[in-house]
Parts: structure tokens; C-alpha cells; sequence
């Protein structure tokens, strides 16, 4: 039987020992072990896409034996409480102003520790709007890890459904790109609107139409938000030898 994997949660309060206000947070129990969104704050429209983040939560918890809080918790990038979050979100509808050097210090540290954080344009921009600050910060926060395009076979595919592409409300990127700190994808980045396609009104109904393959499409971005969070959890267990067999034989 393989060892059971480190989760990403295990490495960030490990390795948070290391940051001095987060003293004695490490041994934290109850709801803090289970799975729940943080949501990054930014100076522009940050908070588009809450419902979306819940229903994420949710959904995880429906498909897999993941334990989770259906909650998305806003913290300030300089916050010492993003250490005890894996999976951090930031989108954005249209532009933001810079992040303050406090807060570039610290989403760094945050990654480097071994969190995982998903950008998503809300505003499906390119070369503009949220995009264009994105990329602006991206490059404050990890210099030395450009954005590169997410191969096909990447873990992110296969670590809870087998998936061949990258959709959410719009499909105007085929691929995702990601800022890898050695062979880890630190950063993930989505120009469609991930959480878009989940997104659900009070009254239950999705909130926004989803473009061009309307509700297959959506139910394609849930499960790569699963994956997304199943990776953000587990790292590269599921690129282990062991599995491959096994996928590959699904895949046939």
C-alpha cells in the first residue's frame, strides 16, 4: 500500500513555525482542519465570485471524502491566517492597484511554504483589466517563475477526475498557466472564469451563463475546481507511479 500523502495543510503549518506570528497557530484543531476557501482582498472588485467559492467547497464535499467548510474566508494578503488556508483564491473583475510590499513579502513566503494559490479573471481579460494586474503582480511576488502554459498530462488533470481541458464560464483560453517553484505549481491561473460556471444565487440558480458549451461546459469547470482543490490539498500524489497504470487504462 502506498504512505498515505503529506497534505498541503501539514506542510503550511509546518513550515509556518518559521514565521513568528504564527506562534502556537500549528496545533489548531477542529474547523481549522477541514477544507474551506480563502479568498484574497485587493484593491479593486475582489469579491465577485464568493458564491462560487462556497459552491466549490461544496461540491468537494459531495464528490469526495473531503472533509470541508461550504465557506470563503476574505484575509488580507498580509494576513499571518492565510498559513492555515491551502487553497487561496484571488480573482477580479477589471483592474487593481498594487499590492503593497507587505503583502508581496508575505503571498511570497505563503508560497514558498507550499500554498497553493488560484488566480481566476473574472473579467475573462486579456492583456487588460484584472489580467494585466495580475501579471503586474505576479511578477512582484515570484520573479523567477514565469507563467507557462499547463501540459495535458499535468497532475491537475487527473487528481480526482480525468480531464483533457480547461473551461469555466467562457472558454476563451484553451489552457491554464502556471508559476511552478521547482516542480510544484505554486500559482494556477484561469482567464475563464472559473468560478463564473459555479457560481449560484441565493434561490439555488446559476448565476451567469456559461459560453460556448453552456452546461456540459459547466459541469467540466466543477470538476476541475475539484481538482484544483484535491491538488491544492495532496500535492503530487496522484502523479505517484503507482496510480499510473490504472489511469491509463481508464483513459483507453
Amino acid at each position: 500500500m502506498p504512505a498515505r500523502p503529506l497534505s498541503r495543510r501539514h506542510l503550511l503549518l509546518g513550515s509556518a513555525a518559521l514565521v513568528p506570528l504564527l506562534a502556537g497557530r500549528a496545533s489548531a484543531f477542529g474547523e481549522k482542519s477541514r477544507f474551506i476557501p480563502a479568498v484574497a482582498r485587493h484593491g479593486g472588485r475582489w469579491d465577485a465570485r464568493l458564491s462560487g467559492l462556497r459552491r466549490i467547497a461544496w461540491e468537494l464535499q459531495r464528490r469526495t471524502s473531503v472533509d470541508v467548510v461550504p465557506d470563503a474566508r476574505p484575509f488580507s494578503l498580509s494576513s499571518p491566517d492565510l498559513f492555515e488556508y491551502p487553497f487561496l483564491y484571488l480573482g477580479g473583475e477589471g483592474g487593481f492597484p498594487p499590492f503593497s510590499d507587505a503583502e508581496v513579502e508575505n503571498l511570497r513566503r505563503y508560497l514558498t511554504f507550499g500554498g497553493f494559490l488560484l488566480a481566476d479573471a473574472n473579467d475573462g481579460s486579456d492583456g487588460s483589466g484584472f489580467d494585466a494586474s495580475f501579471r503586474r503582480e505576479l511578477a512582484r511576488v515570484l520573479p523567477q517563475s514565469p507563467l507557462t502554459p499547463v501540459p495535458s498530462s499535468h497532475v491537475v488533470f487527473k487528481s480526482f477526475f480525468l480531464l483533457d481541458s480547461a473551461p469555466g464560464r467562457l472558454l476563451n483560453k484553451p489552457q491554464m498557466l502556471s508559476a511552478n517553484l521547482g516542480k510544484r505549481a505554486a500559482v494556477m491561473y484561469s482567464q475563464n472564469d472559473l468560478a463564473g460556471a459555479w457560481s449560484r444565487s441565493e434561490a439555488g440558480d446559476y448565476e451567469f451563463d456559461v459560453s460556448p458549451g453552456g452546461e456540459p461546459q459547466r459541469e467540466l469547470a466543477v470538476r476541475l475546481g475539484v481538482n484544483l482543490c484535491m491538488y491544492a490539498l495532496c500535492l503530487d500524489y496522484k502523479d505517484d507511479a503507482v496510480h499510473l497504470p490504472l489511469i491509463l487504462n481508464k483513459r483507453r
